[in-house]
């Protein structure tokens, strides 16, 4: 062990589950993927973000171009893409008298080619906004750019060269990588084209995003965040079967605890594993989710033995934050996620996300016959019976959260997850929030997946399949061929970050329809 101090955290480091996380470390699979077409972005209102991209001419015939100040020219490669670039560039007319000046726009969906960069105004860094201005001193040239990118679209522009001469551009290439190996998936058939495209697009989705860990998103924010390795490991288990992935980042997380044991909401791996200094309470909660759903995937008792005090101490510190009616304390900060949804109270989520947590852990508890199962199983009644008793509104029909005792979709679609009502009060609960529909509803796919999720456990399929082919189904109406971090279908240009050209158009926690068609037989 050994204490890292950063400002006003401290971290102990446990070097023996950093080391095991180390040795876990996946290989990388390369494939080269060459561009497919020239396009052109044109402004169309109809479709989302107002621009579409159109087919010019084959890629094959950008050899035979020339290109001078001035001009520009967009690729398609024809789907999500996760890797290198290399680019060939030679001459052509007199001996190159000046250096080439490049700028390269690099996004995953056509807004991205069509919106200067230039104008976004996010809080979030414009860093991520991929870009690069390149210049070349020797030509002819083989260019590699050293940064990792994710994208589909890749906008050239020649800013300068000199009147003597053009550059012809050949062999461009993306030297596209993942930790997943996608022939060990076993393929579906399914009479439903719309449910066979998801699950295809869906395990693209969550390839695009298995590097060195589970990342939440290969473009923003290439990290490891709790939720959604939850997520993704639940996929991977339906599909990539990529299970040392899922017992490195458990290692990753239990090698940088706080000095009262909390886990960090995310990581950083690079240059050295370092916690962030956010923490949040359903992702601390999710560690242990993410070890009970490990181990029943692969009966690893030997991670399961290491990791459980780890896992325990997440509900201990959980348990800590209840008031005196055993209810989850409110608070103003962003103290839990849940979901992006404006205006949304984490209390009646949270305290169900808490109960959830609980049984898994009673699971886990009776696997390795610890005595902390009895604490757990009395905690676990007294938790539940608050719930009901100061949660739920009587007259309203529904569970109700904070001082303002505000009705939200995430309360009631957390507590039917959490199983505190009876089936048969778990479906009237969700066919009553899909009539009257709350105004605080649903802002991600995220919160979508437990929205499907919390149909299937009450037995509404076909309910369930309708939810996913307006929502994933929507996405892919949209053009997605992985898919996206937020999606709203009535604002199509919602981001909580003030501008969508800042958007994830692949991200980890979207990838569940996979996991949905093939766990429960859609």
């Amino acid at each position: 062990m050994s204490i890292q101090k950063v400002e006003n955290q401290v971290i102990i480091r446990n070097q023996a589950f950093i080391e095991k996380a180390e040795q876990l470390k996946p290989q990388l699979f390369e494939t080269v993927v060459k561009p497919v077409s020239i396009v052109e972005v044109k402004e169309d209102s109809n479709v989302i973000h107002g621009w579409k991209a159109e087919f010019m001419a084959p890629a094959s015939t950008l050899a035979d171009t020339e290109y001078g100040k001035k001009d520009s020219f967009i690729l398609d490669f024809g789907n999500h893409q996760v890797g290198y670039l290399t680019i060939n560039i030679r001459p052509s007319g007199s001996p190159p008298d000046a250096p080439l000046k490049l700028k390269l726009t690099i996004g995953e969906m056509p807004v991205e080619m069509a919106e200067p960069f230039e104008n976004y105004d996010g809080w979030l860094s414009s860093s991520w906004l991929q870009e690069e201005k390149i210049f070349v001193d020797v030509l002819p040239a083989t260019i590699t750019l050293p940064r990792r990118y994710s994208f589909r679209y890749v906008k050239f522009e020649v800013v300068d060269t000199s009147p003597k001469y053009r550059v012809v551009f050949e062999n461009i290439e993306c030297r596209a990588i993942t930790s997943a190996n996608i022939n060990d998936v076993d393929s579906v058939s399914h009479e439903d084209t719309e449910i066979q495209k998801m699950d295809e697009i869906s395990i693209k989705t969550l390839a695009d995003c298995m590097q060195d860990v589970f990342e939440d998103g290969p473009k923003r924010d290439r990290r490891l965040w709790l939720g959604d390795l939850r997520l993704q490991a639940l996929a991977n288990y339906e599909t990539l079967k990529n299970n040392d992935l899922v017992k490195r980042c458990l290692y990753l997380f239990a090698g940088v605890p706080d000095d009262k044991g909390k886990v960090p909401a995310n990581v950083f791996i690079a240059p050295k594993l370092i916690a962030d200094d956010t923490y949040l309470y359903d992702y601390s909660l999710f560690f242990t989710a993410t070890l009970h759903d490990y181990y029943m995937e692969t009966k690893d008792l030997a991670t399961l033995k290491e990791l459980w005090p780890t896992a325990y101490r997440q509900i201990e510190l959980a348990l800590e934050r209840l008031d005196e009616n055993n209810i989850v304390k409110d608070s103003s900060d962003w103290w839990s996620f849940i979901d992006w949804q404006e205006g949304l109270n984490k209390q009646t989520p949270s305290q169900a996300v808490l109960i959830y947590t609980m049984k898994q852990a009673i699971r886990l508890a009776k696997e390795l016959n610890v005595p902390e199962k009895d604490l757990l199983k009395a905690r676990l009644e007294e938790i539940t019976v608050a719930a009901k008793t100061y949660l739920w509104d009587e007259k309203q029909q529904f569970f109700i959260s904070g001082a303002d005792r505000q009705v939200s979709w995430a309360s009631q679609i957390w507590m039917v997850l959490a199983g505190v009502l009876t089936q048969d009060e778990n479906k009237q609960l969700m066919n009553r929030l899909l009539i009257e529909k709350p105004t605080i509803g649903i802002a991600t796919p995220y919160m979508y997946h437990h929205l499907v999720e919390a149909l299937l456990v009450s037995g509404e399929k076909e309910m369930a399949i309708s939810e996913m082919k307006t929502y994933w189904g929507g996405m892919i109406r949209d053009g997605a061929d992985t898919f996206w971090e937020l999606y709203d279908p009535k604002n199509k240009d919602f981001s909580p970050y003030g501008s969508h050209l800042i958007n994830s158009y692949c991200h980890a926690w979207s990838c569940t329809p996979t996991y949905l068609i093939r766990k429960y037989n859609l």
